[in-house]
């Protein structure tokens, strides 16, 4: 992705808790000052989305529920019209309607982010269940 220098006014405090985040996470403030003005436009354009670091890195939420992907792979395992997809992962996550719609509206536009989260949470599952058949002594499926 190609990159443009800008000038931006910003107060004490703001670069303060940059410099902070900066020594905390290892980024370094444009890093970090890009991610923020991204997720905050992403946040914005999908109010019930949030961001949040795990130990695969930082990801989009929904409001007090799970990973978007994850809603996601449910969702894309749905069949049926979009209705019955709806109806049909409001009952199997038990999420409330607005959050399945705020996860498949943030997918339309992030697709292959959140297609990546599931693929590679697809093959992390294999590649345990695998370590844990060979423990096992268990051949491989």
């Amino acid at each position: 992705m190609a990159t443009t220098t800008v000038s931006l006014d910003l107060d004490s405090t703001t670069l303060d808790r940059l410099a902070e985040r900066e020594r905390t996470t290892g980024e370094s403030r444009s890093q970090l000052a890009q991610r923020y003005i991204e997720e905050g436009l992403r946040m914005e354009r999908h109010p019930r989305i949030v961001f949040r670091d795990g130990a695969t890195g930082r990801r989009a939420v929904l409001i007090g529920g799970p990973d978007v992907w994850e809603v996601m792979s449910t969702v894309l395992q749905a069949e049926g019209d979009r209705d019955q997809v709806i109806a049909t992962s409001v009952e199997w996550l038990g999420l409330p309607e607005f959050s399945i719609l705020a996860a498949m509206d943030y997918y339309a536009e992030f697709q292959a982010e959140i297609d990546d989260r599931i693929e590679r949470n697809r093959a992390l599952a294999v590649q345990h269940e695998a370590a844990w058949r060979a423990e096992r002594g268990l051949s491989p499926r």
